[in-house]
């Protein structure tokens, strides 16, 4: 059977830009899909997705008229059920064949499937393939109803009494199957091969497509009308980099803003605005965000990053004569930028300092009190680990008191992206130290993932503090992440922690930073078991963290079981584990302590004695191979410990290669579980000593299942 490529478009009003990418592609997917489980369309079958303001389409490739014929098998009942005892149908199998479109003659054709009790009746038939028409229909059908559309609306049909639910008003659908059209019909419309291009730029009202193939082509040329998401989006980068390059800038590079851009137009155009130099003695920071938030602007950065008073539009439309566009657009963003330098300049004539105690009015949470009375608890948690840290503490705590003050200030009021951004601009306005200012934007950090971490002791310790308030405070009330819910982010919270422990690297222990950010809330306000259950929590979201970095399951809990919370070891500690495991002897080594740890184990409940300080007696080595083992223990554990002290753990882990033959000719000639027990409890000392030598970087019996 011969196949054709197949197009559907459906023609809407403007769509949410924000979502208009997902929206094309899901419509895309969710179509080609259904299409193949009918045999429409085969996995070969090449998939163009087109996505505009104003259009959802797609164009699939080798679509069949219709589907081949298929051989189906139904489960109906157990044999028990439908038969009698003398072979008969029973009501029950009669009234289910019914169902199925077929009488009593159908009996006679099932088969059976099965043994005794379990045995089955299978009707089998054969089942006829569908039309395009039919396969389409169901096909339009399920995608739409499975678009990511962010709120529905109601609007009302044509014929002013029936009304339809979609993400915006549709005006159009197109199905052609190369040049036939398909008769399909959504949303009260019925398919056709009209569309519109362009609003003001096509050249025609009503664009008549010739067939699937040509779609694409006669949007662009008759239409004005660039139909493919990524192709637009390709043009509007090409003509951002030239457009930028003639002034001799660059563009702020953000691609969600670009993706936002590139749902906005269908035929880009960008063009070159300015403003008044004067309004970049305002933080470029709060221009940079007004010009993209409000107006959807490219700011232009020289050389060094640093913001100009130009900035990119792009145009929908390509008039002759662009100064009337550019003069509009120059003239809308002069008033956001006057607020912005309105708000910094009223801003600046408070300081923050005054702004603390106003905090007190502010509802942190309705179980956790006041902003005040959070910013408390962190400033005292911020000089404690400044003063772990050997960093100034008055500084810590400052910086951590005026930390939430810019909520309150109006530029912050506008604009919430920009706290802490703002607070630090505040901050050395009012004549505060550099390291202070710093912190006081940097304890937000790291927001997202693959955000740069705080620098410096100050910074990192109210960034800690901030962090830990919030994950005590949020989970000790109950308010527990579940599947993909988070509303406060704890999950993100909990991983910027392990980041700044880990990555900048920090010893401080994990435990005592939870039980002492614990410690700073009133007794009763938190659970009783707010601390393990926040350790936990962390420590998933730790084993998440190292698996993203490609270390093993196995290597990490090996290492995580010695760890005991110094989270500045754990990523050197895995890379010498990784090293050692690469080894040959590395498996043999780890049964070894393996087998050492199970008779460490059934020794203590056979004894009833603890090992964990018991010291090995020399007179009591009656056999060659422990006094063996013994000595060759006493010669490496200076160098192991050496290795361990500095950090190198591989080479630790490597020394204790050098162990394997005396292991192995221990465990061959020496019986551990002897009838004396004074030579039992000396044998069990130097396995003992022997796995406290093993197990300094990491319990390496994990290696081994």
């Amino acid at each position: 059977m011969s196949t054709k490529n197949l197009l559907v478009e459906l023609l809407v009003e403007e769509l949410p830009p924000k979502a208009l990418k997902k929206l094309g592609e899901s419509f895309a997917e969710g179509l080609t899909a259904s299409l193949k489980a009918q045999g429409l369309a085969s996995g070969e079958s090449t998939v163009a997705s087109f996505a505009s303001p104003r259009r959802l389409a797609v164009k699939v490739g080798n679509v069949i008229t219709k589907a081949s014929d298929k051989s189906v098998s139904q489960k109906l009942m157990p044999v028990s059920v439908g038969l009698d005892a003398s072979g008969q149908a029973t009501p029950a199998l009669l009234k289910k064949l019914a169902a199925l479109g077929v009488g009593a003659e159908a009996v006679s054709q099932l088969r059976r499937e099965g043994e005794g009790k379990a045995e089955s009746l299978i009707y089998d038939s054969r089942q006829s393939g569908a039309t395009l028409a039919e396969g389409l229909q169901h096909a339009l059908q399920e995608a739409l109803s499975k678009l990511p559309i962010p709120k529905m609306m109601t609007y009302q049909l044509a014929d002013g009494w029936n009304s339809v639910q979609f993400v915006r008003p549709a005006h159009g659908l197109v199905a052609l199957h190369d040049s036939d059209i398909v008769a399909i019909k959504m949303l009260g419309l019925t398919a056709g091969r009209e569309t519109q291009g362009h609003r003001f730029e096509a050249d025609v009202a009503k664009l008549v497509l010739k067939d699937a193939d040509s779609y694409e082509a006669q949007l662009e040329t008759e239409g004005a009308v660039i139909p493919s998401f990524e192709k637009r989006r390709a043009e509007i980068e090409k003509q951002l980099s030239a457009a930028a390059a003639k002034e001799n800038l660059k563009p702020i590079e953000d691609d969600a803003l670009l993706d936002e851009v590139t749902a906005l137009v269908e035929r880009p155009n960008v063009l070159v605005g300015q403003f008044e130099a004067e309004f970049l003695e305002v933080p470029q920071e709060c221009l940079i965000l007004t010009m993209k938030a409000n107006q959807k602007y490219f700011p232009l950065l020289d050389a060094d990053g640093k913001l100009t008073n130009k900035f990119l539009i792009v145009s929908n439309i390509r008039p002759t004569d662009a100064s009337l566009v550019i003069g509009g657009n120059e003239r809308v963003v002069r008033p956001r930028l006057a607020d912005a330098k309105f708000f910094f300049d009223q801003d600046r004539k408070k300081t923050l300092e005054s702004r603390v105690e106003k905090l007190g009015n502010v509802v942190y949470h309705n179980k956790l009190g006041t902003q005040l009375q959070r910013t408390e608890r962190v400033a005292t948690l911020s000089g404690t680990i400044a003063r772990l840290l050997e960093a100034d503490k008055a500084d810590a705590e400052l910086a951590a008191r005026l930390s939430k003050a810019d909520l309150l200030t109006d530029m912050v009021g506008e604009f919430p992206e920009l706290q802490g951004i703002m607070g630090r601009y505040y901050a050395l306005h009012d004549g505060e130290d550099k390291i202070v200012a710093d912190a006081i934007e940097a304890h937000y950090h790291p927001r997202f993932a693959g955000d740069t971490l705080p620098q410096g002791a100050i910074a990192c310790a109210v960034a800690l503090a901030d962090k830990l308030d919030t994950l005590l405070g949020i989970y000790g009330i109950g308010q527990v992440p579940t599947g993909d819910k988070d509303p406060f982010g704890l999950r993100r919270h909990a991983l910027g922690i392990l980041r700044i422990l880990i990555e900048t690297p920090l010893d401080l222990p994990l435990h005592a930073l939870i039980k002492t950010a614990a410690g700073n809330f009133p007794v009763g306000m938190l659970s009783a078991t707010v601390v393990s259950d926040v350790e936990s929590f962390m420590l998933d979201r730790l084993r998440g963290y190292l698996r993203e970095r490609d270390f093993e399951v196995q290597h990490i809990e090996a290492v995580l079981c010695i760890l005991n919370g110094r989270m500045h070891e754990v990523l050197p500690r895995l890379q010498g584990v990784r090293a050692f495991a690469a080894l040959e002897v590395a498996k043999d080594l780890a049964a070894a302590n393996k087998r050492v740890q199970n008779i460490m184990r059934k020794n203590s409940e056979e004894l009833g004695a603890d090992l964990a300080n018991a010291t090995v007696k020399p007179a009591l080595l009656k056999e060659a191979a422990e006094r063996d083992l013994h000595q060759s223990i006493q010669d490496i554990t200076p160098f192991a410990q050496g290795y361990l002290n500095h950090g190198d753990y591989a080479q630790n882990l490597k020394v204790l290669t050098t162990l394997k033959p005396f292991i192995d000719d221990f465990f061959e000639k020496v019986m551990v579980m002897c009838e004396d027990k004074e030579l039992r409890l000396n044998r069990a000392a130097l396995l003992q000593q022997l796995g406290k030598l093993m197990n300094q970087v990491a319990d390496i019996s994990k290696l081994v299942t």
